[in-house]
């Protein structure tokens, strides 16, 4: 069974954050951690990114921005 045990590395010296279980002899595992801050995920933007589909075969329509007949009674 392996138990985990936080402590603190410096200058030569372990000192153990909590008390390790009771054994009588054991072997021992000792992982340094970096304390480096992990990188932040890329903010997630709602919508479509442009020039994202331009090479997945989408084309914008050349009278896309051509007058709708269905609105013509109100311009």
């Amino acid at each position: 069974m392996y138990t985990a045990v936080k402590g603190t590395y410096e200058n030569g010296v372990l000192t153990l954050e909590e008390t390790p279980p009771t054994v009588e002899k054991s072997e021992v595992v000792v992982l340094f951690m970096n304390e480096e801050k992990p990188i932040a995920p890329e903010k997630k933007v709602k919508g479509v990114r442009i020039g994202s589909l331009a090479q997945k075969g989408y084309q914008i329509p050349d009278d896309f921005n051509a007058p709708l007949d269905d609105l013509k009674d109100y311009m």
